[in-house]
């Protein structure tokens, strides 16, 4: 596990995978009372007095600081981190939805940067780069040993400027060279569609701020297109999360009592013991963007879509909607990322984004390095899970934050796929195209449309015959839920 991936992260986002699921901007203070460590200050007094006097070359206050700073904050867990000038006006940009970059997600491992998958309609997707290339080159520069953020900084830039990487493709003798321009990518957070008269499919890439806007909008358009829905697929694989607010709104969207708790939080300030529900000051500041919506929403058949891309927001839908028996969630156990990032401001234009607290479903199930397990295992297509063997997961993380009350090793992760596995799924899909969401060879939404007719559903493999025709049982796991704050009625 420790030559696994370090970082996760959005090439021209710029911030780590889940985005942030929960922002506040304040200040905060030592706690009161909590003796200095003197001795240890006086080390690093002492350090930064012997680089600033004796290092072969003079160095700036402010990289010493920020660098001390940085590595501070990054030696807790994978997602808090030190965000500086340029870093902060980047996740601001990427909560709107909108950046400028090539469009992949990327993972740094033994040294390298793996292409985890790229993200749909970019440059990046449009070249060609597919899960499991390697980045070894930006720019002709190398990037072994090279930091996933460095690669981010490298491979963003102005719109219309080109940025040439050197892919290494598992299975093949040379490396190839792709020129690939940046784009100002704006993310389409919400995408619906018909399947088939009866059926309908509904997509979230991403939770921004216009999610619920956007999800208003189509799913009125579906209604009117067709207001005798008897099913519909919620589709979230790869959505690598975003903000709180959204994923509480979806899940409100669906489940028919504003009173039921979509997600609480446990962490060591009160503050951070909080409970979510589904009533509109939850998810929105001003207005309802959910005023509105088709009455068939709280009652249609649904089938949630996950994958092991899936974290953060996505989960608290999966787990919300699954611990109510609202839908069947149907594909592969999900990322994993299960903490809360909180933004404290350090000054007008730097912060540090911290772990506070872990998420948990309804029903007190952690989120945090187990995931959601579905309650139907499918593979993504009829050959098998091929991007399984090639998936990074939260477990897999160096430093990764363990459930509450688990070791460090306890979260339970899919088996390691050996050497051989990895080659035959990098072998399958060297010439096969991205799989298209949503496309007339989407195995999984197959499935799901089969579940809804009643038709057989193929399982993945290993899964025994008994099970196939009702999904497994939902997850039993009861953990009492602390004493929970809830901002009042309004």
């Amino acid at each position: 596990m420790g030559m696994k991936a370090k970082h996760f992260g959005l090439v021209g986002v710029g911030v780590l995978v889940g985005v942030a699921a929960s922002f506040q901007l304040s200040a905060h203070a030592q706690k009161a009372g909590a003796p200095l460590p003197l001795d240890e200050l006086r080390q690093l007094a002492d350090v930064y007095g012997l680089i600033k006097t004796d290092y072969v070359e003079p160095v700036e206050d402010k990289k010493l600081l920020s660098e001390a700073i940085g590595g501070m904050v990054a030696s807790l867990d994978p997602h808090s981190v030190y965000l500086d000038q340029k870093a902060f006006r980047d996740m601001r940009e990427a909560v709107q939805g909108k950046f400028v970059g090539v469009g992949v997600e990327i993972s740094n491992e033994d040294g390298y940067i793996k292409v985890v998958s790229p993200i749909e309609d970019t440059p990046a997707f449009k070249a060609g780069i597919k899960p499991g290339d390697l980045i070894t080159r930006i720019n002709n520069v190398p990037v072994r040993n090279m930091s996933s953020d460095e690669a981010i900084k490298r491979m963003r830039g102005k719109v219309g400027s080109k940025v040439t990487l050197t892919i290494a493709r598992p299975g093949e003798d040379k490396p190839w060279v792709v020129p690939i321009a940046r784009q100002e990518i704006k993310v389409v957070s919400v995408k619906a569609k018909l399947v088939e008269p009866g059926y309908a499919w509904l997509r979230i890439s991403q939770f921004q701020e216009n999610t619920l806007d956007e999800l208003a909008k189509k799913t009125k358009e579906l209604y009117a297109e067709q207001p005798d829905i008897k099913g519909l697929v919620l589709d979230l694989r790869n959505d690598p999360g975003g903000l709180l607010p959204g994923a509480i709104g979806v899940s409100a969207a669906f489940l028919p009592q504003p009173e039921q708790v979509i997600v609480s939080t446990r962490g060591q300030v009160q503050d951070s013991n909080q409970a979510f529900y589904g009533r509109r000051e939850f998810y929105a500041q001003r207005g309802d963007p959910l005023a509105g919506l088709p009455a068939g929403l709280k009652s249609v058949p649904m089938v949630v879509l996950v994958n092991g891309g899936s974290a953060s927001a996505s989960e608290i839908v999966a787990g919300a909607l699954q611990d109510y028996q609202r839908a069947i969630v149907m594909g592969s156990r999900t990322f994993g990322k299960g903490s809360v990032q909180t933004l404290r401001q350090l000054s007008e234009n730097t912060a540090i984004k911290l772990t506070t607290a872990r998420y948990y479903t309804p029903k007190g199930r952690p989120i945090q390095a187990t995931g959601i397990e579905p309650d139907m295992r499918v593979d993504e297509s009829a050959e098998g899970d091929l991007l399984n063997a090639l998936r990074v997961r939260e477990a897999d993380l160096q430093r990764h934050l363990a459930a509450e009350g688990e070791k460090q090793d306890a979260a339970p992760k899919d088996q390691n796929p050996s050497l051989a596995q990895q080659q035959r799924a990098l072998a399958l899909l060297k010439d096969r195209r991205p799989i298209e969401f949503g496309g007339q060879d989407d195995f999984q939404l197959a499935q799901a449309i089969n579940h809804f007719k009643g038709l057989p559903v193929q399982l993945a493999k290993g899964v025994p015959d008994e099970d196939k025709p009702a999904p497994a049982p939902l997850p039993g796991a009861e953990h009492k839920l602390p004493e929970l704050k809830a901002p009042p009625k309004k």
